[in-house]
């Protein structure tokens, strides 16, 4: 079980410090989180699923409590008592060797417990776990690493909440805003697309003795030989994609994969999700509501089919994983960027300047990467163990984290997954060539 997580800060050594009561403020910390990004949703926007890939609200906020009620209290606990003896049928996801659960796609079904309720089970919940944590002795260094595992976890919700939030509002032909005064800020014009030369050569990617923490998924680290290659100084745009429209990208099934094209044409894409055209504009969805679209701002929830697409038309590729973590070890730092905590929810165009940017926040960004194994993976043995490793078939990889990302919670090394049709998630595009 520990392997899922390399290591914490706290098996690194305390200097001193009260490691347990770090460790419990972070908890309540990541915890609140949550809570703030639920607490303007009302009871009826917190209970409704828009698709099967969505998850309403309120199942988020449970979710993660299971997990902490399920791998961390009762294992450590052998008195402890679970708040509901059904709702680990409720709010179990995918984790087969716990036991049946309920159906993903009828989620929406679920009128009880309500909102109130779930605070009730994370109250009761909380209380334990920190409990727990100060209990901890020193040498249980696997238990906090997995209360670490629990609190990245978490953190993912809180993006896949605000995603999900997003997709069942804009179902709403009111069009609601989960919160009409976010920042909207227009940048006058685009800034130039520029290319930065990158060295080839046999380069190292994954995680390193160094890291605090990382999924089991980003390791072992393993040499992987990269060509000079060239990639893009910012994220293709807005306005980019207008002209790609207004070229027929849509339309020309030569610039698609065979599986793209017919997503395309049985879905009728004409466009990313979320525009829409209004008296002859394009208008864009939001978190902010409905608003007019920002030319210089990146473009956000396309699918990997859209994106190859695109580069192909700008006679160019996307990167692949191990030349994008190779570019952001040597040119970005991980917690500088457009992220949740900056307020905005959605993406800022490129700053006036040179250098490469917009690495990390703002969107996720497709690669040509399939996401699989690293060489020498190995899952850890238990539940735990089902977290990343039997999804890798079929998804591609993106990296860099999102306008709706915790800003500790993304790193060079973190690799996100999702399907190649999928673009309900903050995804986008950042070019690549061959040198």
């Amino acid at each position: 079980m520990t392997q899922q997580v390399v290591r914490s800060a706290a098996a690194n050594g305390n200097g001193g410090r009260d490691v347990n009561g770090d460790l419990a403020q972070r908890y309540l910390s990541v915890r609140a989180v949550t809570e703030s990004i639920a607490a303007v949703l009302s009871a009826e926007d917190q209970t409704v699923q828009s698709m099967p890939d969505v998850s309403p609200t309120k199942w988020h906020r449970a979710h993660t409590t299971w997990f902490f009620e399920t791998f961390l209290l009762k294992p450590q606990r052998p008195s402890f008592r679970e708040f509901h003896p059904r709702f680990g049928y409720l709010f179990n996801s995918y984790y087969e060797a716990i036991g049946e659960r309920h159906p993903r796609a009828e989620r929406g079904n679920l009128t009880r417990p309500g909102a109130a309720e779930v605070g009730g089970y994370r109250a009761f919940v909380d209380s334990a776990m920190v409990k727990l944590i100060h209990g901890t002795s020193p040498e249980q260094t696997a238990l906090r690493q997995l209360v670490e595992l629990g609190l990245q976890h978490e953190q993912q919700h809180q993006e896949l909440l605000l995603m999900d939030i997003k997709h069942v509002f804009s179902r709403n032909p009111l069009a609601p805003a989960y919160n009409e005064k976010l920042p909207h800020h227009v940048a006058s014009t685009p800034t130039p697309l520029r290319w930065t030369e990158v060295d080839g050569g046999l380069v190292e990617i994954g995680i390193s003795a160094t890291d605090a923490f990382a999924f089991d998924n980003e390791g072992p680290r393993h040499k992987v030989w990269l060509e000079p290659f060239r990639i893009a100084d910012r994220l293709v745009t807005c306005g980019e994609w207008m002209d790609f429209i207004d070229d027929g990208g849509y339309r020309t099934p030569s610039l698609w994969l065979a599986d793209g094209w017919s997503t395309v044409d049985r879905e009728q894409w004409t466009a990313p999700l979320y525009w829409q055209r209004a008296d002859e504009q394009w208008q864009l969805f939001t978190l902010g509501g409905l608003r007019s679209i920002d030319r210089a701002e990146p473009v956000v929830h396309v699918s990997y089919y859209e994106a190859d697409a695109f580069a192909r038309w700008a006679a160019a590729r996307l990167p692949t994983e191990a030349e994008w973590e190779r570019v952001a070890e040597l040119h970005a730092r991980p917690g500088a960027g457009n992220f949740l905590s900056s307020g905005r929810l959605h993406p800022a165009s490129a700053a006036r300047d040179s250098g490469i940017q917009q690495l990390y926040g703002d969107v996720w960004e497709w690669t040509t990467s399939a996401y699989h194994a690293y060489p020498g993976f190995t899952p850890s043995e238990g539940a735990v163990g089902e977290y990343n490793g039997k999804f890798m078939s079929g998804q591609m990889v993106l990296r860099g984290g999102c306008c709706v990302t915790p800003a500790d919670h993304v790193r060079a090394t973190y690799r996100n997954f999702f399907y190649p049709w999928q673009r309900w998630m903050f995804s986008g595009v950042r070019l690549a060539a061959q040198a």
